[in-house]
């Protein structure tokens, strides 16, 4: 038995599969599904949702929203989303770096906020280089 997984960003459907396992994250950590799940709404954070496919793990990084678990269907509503393929990890080094910058140079509350969404996406996509080069 499988989940039917779709997550969908405003502009488009970025998954659209069935899988054996996903671990989202919620806004109070990591919520691991599996087949048979109770029926549960839950807010996600920024973060790597990892989906399992044919014993094969694969990274997707969520830009928060929500997801519904009901009768093995999960929908995952996000603000925005980037399936991962490959990641050039010097290059993701270097945009956590800038991000860690604009973070310390963000001066108003509105600087601030988009400083933590960019950190927050960067930091994702150094956890999801780690999923794929494991």
């Amino acid at each position: 038995m499988t989940l039917k997984v779709r997550v969908i960003a405003p502009d488009t459907i970025v998954w659209d599969a069935e899988a054996e396992e996903i671990i989202l994250p919620s806004s109070t950590g990591q919520l691991g599904i599996l087949t048979g799940h109770i029926p549960l709404l839950s807010a996600l954070d920024i973060g790597v949702m990892r989906v399992r496919v044919r014993k094969e793990w694969k990274p997707i990084i969520l830009l928060g929203g929500f997801a519904e678990i009901n009768n093995n269907n999960v929908t995952i509503l996000v603000n925005g989303a980037e399936e991962i393929q490959e990641i050039d990890m010097n290059e993701t080094k270097k945009s956590l770096e800038e991000a860690n910058n604009l973070f310390e140079k963000a001066k108003t509350n509105k600087e601030k906020i988009k400083a933590t969404q960019i950190l927050r996406k960067a930091k994702a996509k150094i956890q999801a280089a780690t999923i794929i080069n494991n």
